[in-house]
């Protein structure tokens, strides 16, 4: 079986990879161990996004009578919300098979370890093996669920995510540790549904990627919520011998024991690198990530790779564009794309965490800019001036920039509110094109909107606030 382009990998990296491939009048198979879409469509952010809508529209049928509606009797079916989500990820990766067939994309099912250039070995369910060939691979294997060695998952009691998106019933507590973006999504998802939530950071504020005032903000919004939130803290260890588990947990003041029905282990992922032939075919990795060129290039030439087996960010959108950029710059090697693509700038990658409230951001942070050696102007808007937000019932957050004092760069924004992960493009785009504070202001916005709060934390940045 000859290919000129073997996938090995079908989630938001793979199959875009391969269908860009497949537009350049590349021959294309994809190999794919479990369902097409990868974790992405089937066990991450798709499902987990249906699960989040589903405890958005509890809560906000909890609260209807602060917009004038009265409903009584209002419950969930936990059953029904996990099935509801199931369906999402189930038509979304329908959708991909989809894809594959309109662009006459081979689909080989089975678990794919390559075999030096050119060459991957392919082993099927039944145990049957066989070798396909092609001149190009792009590995795009992604990651999982990283394991810490005194928080080992069991399945049950001691969890990762994909078990917490389908538990069979909803545990009345739970212990989430890590804050990241899996962590707090996990974090509003459990505690709407009415399980009592305690968070258990070991860095010193929640979301620690994120700007500080953005950590602060989600913090108190959570406690208002009645989530219970632990910072510079660490579970050492973990007894499940009980009916639930009780998690020894290290503070700065003591040691505590926390007492609950599950423990969800939400500290990152980890890449999917062993057992696909890296060592044997002569592939360098570094520090449990493949290393690639500009272009996704590995040691091995003719070898790709892309997406979370590679340095850099473990975000969806980051693995699709370096799957694409891969496809492209083996059609400019072989004469069907007319120009090298542009390389990635992982400095204009945007953050979305989908809690309640969202948190969206691009660039620098403002502590990150300034020990950059800038001098800034910050400007901060916050929801509660916003007209949109007002009517909306939605007034928690606020949208903050930093600027270069000197020229105006857009070094970050950082957003918090509702819908601020539809709102952050603008500043992605705004920074690709070099746009200066001047353009922001002068071009004109829509009102009223919450993307207006964009211009609105501009022109505070530069003193020239209307609305506060």
């Amino acid at each position: 079986m000859a290919y000129d382009v073997i996938v090995l990998g079908s989630g938001p990296g793979g199959y875009p990879a391969a269908i860009r491939a497949s537009q350049l009048g590349f021959k294309v198979a994809i190999i794919e161990k479990e369902s097409l879409g990868g974790v992405c469509l089937n066990w991450g952010c798709i499902p987990t996004k249906a699960l989040l809508k589903s405890a958005q529209v509890y809560e906000y049928m909890k609260h209807s009578a602060a917009y004038g509606i009265q409903a009584s009797g209002v419950q969930h079916d936990f059953g029904a919300v996990v099935g509801r989500s199931r369906g999402v990820a189930d038509k979304m990766s329908k959708g991909v098979n989809f894809l594959m067939k309109k662009n006459k994309i081979d689909v080989i099912m089975g678990y794919g370890k390559v075999k030096g250039k050119g060459q991957i070995e392919v082993s099927a369910a039944d145990g049957s093996k066989k070798i396909v060939e092609g001149k190009y691979i792009i590995i795009a294997t992604g990651g999982r669920s990283r394991e810490l060695p005194n928080l080992k998952q069991d399945g049950q009691k001691v969890i990762g995510y994909r078990e917490a998106m389908v538990l069979p019933q909803q545990p009345k507590s739970m212990i989430i540790v890590g804050s990241g973006a899996i962590g707090v999504e996990f974090a509003y998802f459990y505690n709407s549904m009415g399980t009592k939530v305690t968070i258990v950071e070991f860095m010193p504020r929640i979301v620690p990627v994120e700007d500080e005032d953005v950590s602060k903000e989600l913090e108190k919004q959570y406690k208002k919520q009645g989530i219970d939130i632990m910072t510079n803290a660490s579970v050492e260890a973990v007894d499940t011998s009980g009916a639930g588990v009780r998690a020894k947990v290290k503070t700065q003041t003591g040691e505590v024991v926390l007492e609950a029905d599950v423990v969800l282990s939400a500290v990152g992922v980890v890449a999917n690198i062993e057992n696909i032939g890296l060592e044997e075919s002569g592939i360098k990795a570094e520090k449990g990530k493949i290393i690639v060129d500009k272009f996704g290039q590995t040691s091995l030439p003719g070898v790709f790779a892309i997406g979370d087996c590679t340095p850099g960010q473990a975000l969806a959108h980051v693995a699709s564009k370096e799957g694409i950029n891969a496809a492209e710059y083996i059609g400019y090697l072989e004469k069907k794309f007319h120009h090298a693509p542009e390389a990635m700038d992982y400095g204009n990658i945007p953050g979305c965490t989908y809690c309640t409230p969202e948190i969206a951001s691009v660039g620098m942070t403002e502590k990150a800019a300034r020990e950059a050696g800038y001098e800034v102007k910050v400007g901060k808007f916050p929801f509660m001036a916003s007209g949109k937000a007002s009517a909306a019932g939605a007034t928690e957050g606020f949208v903050k920039v930093i600027y270069d004092a000197k020229y105006g760069e857009f070094l970050g924004c950082h957003m918090i509110g509702a819908n601020v992960t539809e709102m952050i493009a603008e500043a992605v785009t705004a920074r690709k094109l070099e746009t200066t504070a001047h353009e922001i202001l002068n071009a004109v916005h829509p009102h009223p909107t919450m993307s207006e709060a964009l211009k609105e934390a501009t022109a505070v940045a530069y003193g020239e606030a209307i609305d506060i």
